[in-house]
């Protein structure tokens, strides 16, 4: 007789937690992670979920969604236009020391800005690239064009917890004095949830953000775990020691849900990915109500 697949474990419900927790850390067990969150938050339901959501973690590349918020709260107040031109150049200043660094562009995930050094780009084309392609260019153009403290301040007067921005992206000096960009799952959870419910400054410049957030290209994190009919606002982050995912997911018939999760690994690990996309699958399971394969 043919062997029959062994059906996949039930996902529990989102409304209970306990289980939904162990349910996590198994799978943070068997990944091999040597750290895992995981923070959600429903927009249909109002249930939220946190696993470890509290953690801190290096934000690699999803620091950029808080750069991105702080640079649309200077077009909100008139300080900048989404249209203004920006110099494009590769010097900027160490948050530790204030000596002089510049972006690799070997480290760099777009190569497309350092070919436009000398020329200007316009504000919104380095939005653009900075949440799409990821560009560490663009991030620190726009980072110095508003200002740390004005990005900080920004954060504040929304009362986001869990999101700890410091430098700009590559300040090697500042990161050997152990000053880097830290975030919890928690924390840019409410990010998400600022735009998600178009309360990130007006109604058009959520959209407007979440309009990038929709165009990202790297999709084999949350988006890898969901059916082909989500559609998914997200940012990753990916250095040697973690990687990263969080966004919104929209699925038909239904308000839309937060998730971000967070790993840390040993540099040479392998099945990040997979990880994530896993722990997205069971975040959508536990709300939408898949329980398990019928193989």
């Amino acid at each position: 007789m043919p062997t029959r697949v062994p059906r996949r474990p039930p996902v529990p419900s989102l409304r209970s937690p306990t289980e939904l927790e162990a349910r996590f850390a198994e799978l943070e067990a068997l990944s091999g992670a040597r750290a895992l969150a995981i923070a959600i938050s429903d927009f249909e339901s109002g249930h939220d979920f946190a696993y470890h959501a509290d953690r801190w973690f290096h934000a690699a590349s999803t620091i950029k969604l808080a750069v991105l918020v702080g640079v649309y709260g200077a077009i909100h107040r008139g300080d900048l236009l989404p249209q203004s031109r920006v110099h494009v150049r590769n010097r900027f200043l160490s948050a530790f020391d204030g000596s002089p660094y510049r972006v690799r562009v070997d480290r760099d995930a777009n190569g497309e800005v350092h070919r436009e050094i000398g020329r200007t780009l316009r504000v919104s084309e380095l939005a653009e690239h900075m949440i799409i392609s990821s560009s560490n260019l663009a991030t620190n153009l726009l980072l110095d064009l508003v200002g740390l403290d004005v990005l900080q301040r920004t954060l504040e007067e929304f009362g986001l917890q869990g999101i700890d921005l410091r430098r700009g992206v590559e300040d090697e000096a500042a990161f050997e004095h152990g000053i880097s960009n830290r975030v919890t799952a928690r924390g840019l959870v409410g990010l998400l949830r600022l735009m998600g419910e178009e309360r990130a400054f007006t109604p058009e410049l959520s959209r407007q953000m979440l309009d990038i957030l929709h165009r990202q290209q790297f999709r084999s994190g949350i988006p890898a775990g969901l059916p082909r009919e989500a559609r998914v606002a997200n940012k990753t982050g990916d250095i040697s020691t973690v990687a990263h995912d969080a966004g919104l997911v929209y699925l038909p018939d239904r308000k839309p849900y937060a998730i971000a999760v967070l790993t840390e690994w040993e540099p040479s690990a392998t099945g990040r990915s997979t990880t994530i996309a896993a722990a997205s699958y069971i975040g959508y399971a536990a709300l939408i109500g898949d329980r398990g394969d019928d193989g």
